[in-house]
């Protein structure tokens, strides 16, 4: 149903250098840059491959109840993701582990980026 999702951020290098980092566990890379207005991201390659962008804007805006979620190919990734993000600049909004509200096997972690956006890894699948 979607394309992509472009995310608006403060500082481009900060926030490249966090996505480059967080999203590598999880099989998404950079895959083009544009100048010094953002990067696009995803796990094809460019442009039919783009998923996710970051754009640098003079102010930057989000709704506490928006959220993007990356899936995961297994549970490893999702602690790998959250792990890599702690590293590189985020914050923890929900450490890796079992969400059974959702579903038995909804396994995620939560963080925000440098600019405060929430971002999910999930994986669904069980593991047995």
């Amino acid at each position: 149903m979607l394309d992509h999702i472009s995310l608006g951020v403060s500082d481009l290098e900060r926030s490249r250098r966090f996505y480059d980092t967080a999203l590598k566990p999880l099989g998404v890379t950079r895959l083009l840059d544009f100048e010094e207005r953002g990067s696009d991201y995803g796990v094809g390659s460019a442009p039919l491959g783009i998923e996710f962008t970051i754009t640098r804007e003079a102010a930057v805006q989000f709704s506490p109840g928006m959220h993007l979620c990356f899936r995961a190919p297994d549970r490893q990734s999702v602690i790998d993701f959250f792990n890599a993000a702690m590293h590189c600049g985020g914050t923890s909004n929900g450490e890796p582990g079992m969400r059974m509200a959702y579903h038995p096997h909804y396994f995620a972690a939560f963080v925000l980026d440098p600019d405060g956006h929430r971002i999910e890894a999930v994986c669904h699948i069980n593991p047995i």
